[in-house]
């Protein structure tokens, strides 16, 4: 069973329909309990840092996620929910993430191209990330962002993405998985991603 975490983001709808699309079941719930004896847990997310913040605290889901991670249970951030798994962000000054990797969510620079970035770019896989099983190298993704990653340890980066600068696109640390793209709106590339990730061991 697929969990996917529900504190009213927006994208919960079209990762529900990928998932059993790719023939797996999937609650979305808050429940603790729920959560917590899933195969596998998502946290979705679109929108900004703060609020999203205080959602997952207000539904208390801060603690269930930490005991999810904890107890080993595959766990992928998706867009928003990549970026929470951080420390922090330039777009909420002084609003703790959850910290289960290092790093800090930064600001496109001001520069010829538009910011947010909306649209499909290309991927440079490093490090042999499990989630980018027989993807190809180059393959495109579909991405809305206008802050991106800073990983402290380069070696959880598993994909990088050119945007006005080298930006980590996705990382993998034991059981923890995220990715910047929307992996539900990326197509075939972006199916494969998943089903890695929901048949993973």
């Amino acid at each position: 069973m697929i969990a996917i975490i529900d504190y009213d983001a927006g994208n919960i709808k079209s990762v529900e329909k990928a998932i059993e699309f790719l023939g797996h079941e999937c609650i979305v719930t808050r429940d603790r309990e729920e959560l917590l004896k899933a195969d596998k847990v998502i946290l979705p997310g679109v929108g900004a840092f703060g609020d999203a913040m205080e959602k997952l605290e207000n539904y208390g889901l801060v603690d269930v996620i930490h005991e999810v991670v904890n107890k080993g249970t595959p766990f992928l951030g998706i867009c928003l929910g990549l970026q929470l798994i951080f420390d922090e962000s330039e777009e909420a000054p002084g609003v703790k993430g959850l910290g289960l990797l290092r790093g800090k969510i930064v600001k496109f620079p001001e520069g010829e191209l538009k910011v947010p970035q909306i649209g499909w770019n290309s991927l440079h896989l490093i490090n042999d990330g499990k989630l980018f099983k027989n993807i190809k190298e180059g393959s495109y993704v579909y991405f809305v962002h206008s802050y991106y990653l800073k990983a402290e340890d380069e070696s959880v980066v598993k994909a990088t993405s050119e945007y006005m600068t080298t930006f980590h696109a996705s990382v993998e640390s034991g059981n923890v998985f995220a990715c910047q793209f929307h992996p539900e709106k990326s197509s075939d590339v972006g199916l494969a991603i998943l089903k890695n990730f929901v048949e993973m061991d």
